[in-house]
């Protein structure tokens, strides 16, 4: 039974399957014929779409290659235009070429004819020359049997005659050229001159630095000197000063190199005197107060200094030398009012010429910085001023202007000439420097003896303070143009062998005397 029922379930189940297999491939047939009715719907569908597109894409590319056709006529157009343009410059070109080569070759054939000319004239210069050579010989051989002299002496006569000639036709041309162009110059350099003269006044006599201390008695002598000189040598050892305490009545005097100290110094005795306890203690408690006085008014007046000239930017240490300069004196004018003076006058003259005044001025200022410390170290003070004002920075034109105001070194820019102009104007006006007698003499002795040096002066005369020296010249020995050049040769002497300030005017005298008697 068992059996019999699986045998029935396997036959169920097998019949199952075949049915389900017919199914299986009926539906399968069908969907497949489905398909393949769409497939051939959409290829049909394609092929319409692409012969559209075919259509329209083949009438977008007729209408470009109609554009193209037209874009690519008009370009050859302006080509062939262009083209037709260019033909003609060339065929201009070589037609110019064509003409400037026939006109090199009618030059060609012109030069080479000259040329064969010059040849010719050439060789006959050649012949000429040996000619005239030859001839010129035989004159010599001549001259010499004639005047008995032989080339070299005749050479040597002829250009001694010649130079002769030059140097007085030489010294004609210098006296014109120097009157008229002294007449110009005299104009300009005294309106320039008497300009800054009138717009800077200043005090004739200047401020002097005071090395005598008045004395209420002569009993404060001996309360300076102390018991056993102890206050004298306090005095001395802090100021750096010698106090010379003489017969002279109520009267001390003060004597050192340095000009700060010495000022340190007299105030400080000073203030003792007035004060009436002096010991060593008071003593270096004075003078170290009044050390720190002086260092601010020496301060005060480098300030006020550059202030008044406006001149800005200068370094500490140069604005106390300038302040130094006010204790400093030469020929008994004071150094700092001399400096200042000289900073406007420069700044004025360069107004006047159209340089840059504030330069001028600075210049002027710094002229004699070198004289601040001249007592400490060695060499001149324009040389010590420059090499100062170059430490702190200086430019170049300013230390050459200190270094070139007497000369030193020769001068390169016109600033140093005013300097040197300014420098003289402040020393030489009146009242402004004291000269000894002595040496006073003795310039004037030395100008003459100097001009009477030169040949031909037959006498010679300072006059005007040594401002100006005559000279007077035999007429025999001396023209009129060689004048010219004797007076520029003393003046040119003068100034290398003797210091003076300001100027010395040379004047040259030859006078011619006709003398004839009457006789009865």
């Amino acid at each position: 039974m068992i059996e019999n029922s699986i045998i029935s379930g396997l036959i169920g189940i097998g019949l199952g399957l075949g049915v389900a297999l017919y199914l299986k491939g009926w539906l399968s047939s069908k969907s497949i014929k489905t398909a393949e009715e769409k497939a051939s719907r959409i290829l049909q569908e394609a092929a319409t779409q692409a012969e559209a597109l075919l259509k329209n894409e083949e009438v977008k590319l007729k209408d470009e290659l109609l554009k193209m056709r037209s874009e690519f006529e008009a370009e050859t157009r302006e080509t062939r235009s262009e083209i037709k343009k260019q033909e003609k410059r060339i065929i201009q070109k070589e037609e110019n070429l064509d003409r400037k080569h026939d006109q090199l070759e009618r030059r060609d054939r012109d030069l080479s004819r000259k040329e064969k000319k010059l040849t010719k004239r050439e060789e006959l210069v050649e012949q000429n020359e040996q000619k005239y050579h030859d001839l010129i010989e035989e004159q010599k051989k001549q001259l010499e049997m004639i005047s008995g002299l032989g080339a070299e002496q005749a050479k040597e006569l002829l250009i001694r005659a010649m130079e002769n000639e030059a140097r007085y036709e030489g010294a004609k041309l210098i006296k014109q050229i120097e009157s008229e162009s002294r007449e110009e110059a005299d104009k300009r350099a005294k309106m320039i001159i008497a300009t800054s003269i009138q717009r800077y006044a200043s005090d004739f006599i200047a401020e002097r630095t005071v090395s005598v201390v008045p004395l209420p008695n002569d009993e404060m002598k001996g309360r300076i000197i102390g018991r056993e000189g102890r206050n004298i040598r306090a005095l001395e050892a802090s100021t750096g000063i010698d106090l010379i305490i003489d017969d002279t009545p109520e009267a001390v005097i003060l004597s050192g190199f340095n000009p700060v100290r010495r000022e340190v110094a007299r105030i400080s005795l000073t203030r003792l005197i007035s004060d009436g306890r002096i010991h060593p203690a008071r003593i270096e408690d004075i003078v170290k107060k009044v050390g720190h006085e002086v260092d601010e008014v020496i301060k005060e007046a480098g300030e006020q200094a550059a202030f008044d000239l406006g001149v800005h930017g200068l370094h500490s240490e140069l604005i106390k030398c300038i302040g130094k300069l006010k204790f400093r004196t030469s020929y008994a004018q004071n150094m700092l009012q001399h400096s200042i003076e000289v900073g406007f006058l420069t700044g004025i003259m360069a107004a006047e010429l159209g340089l840059n005044q504030k330069k001028a001025r600075r210049m002027g200022l710094l002229h004699d910085i070198g004289k601040a410390i001249d007592h400490e170290v060695e060499g001149p003070h324009a040389l010590i001023g420059s090499k100062l004002a170059k430490k702190y920075g200086e430019s170049s034109k300013v230390v050459t202007a200190i270094a070139a105001h007497h000369e030193d070194v020769p001068p390169t820019s016109i600033y140093d000439f005013l300097v040197q102009a300014a420098d003289g104007l402040s020393g030489a006006r009146p009242g402004a420097r004291k000269e000894l007698l002595e040496n006073y003499i003795k310039r004037l002795e030395d100008l003459e003896n100097i001009a009477n040096s030169f040949r031909g002066v037959s006498n010679s005369y300072a006059i005007q303070a040594g401002r100006e020296i005559r000279v007077i010249v035999e007429s025999g020995i001396v023209s009129d143009e060689e004048t010219t050049l004797l007076s520029r040769d003393i003046a040119k002497k003068i100034e290398e062998s003797l210091t003076f300030p300001g100027q010395i005017k040379v004047m040259v005298i030859r006078e011619t005397r006709a003398i004839e008697y009457a006789n009865k």
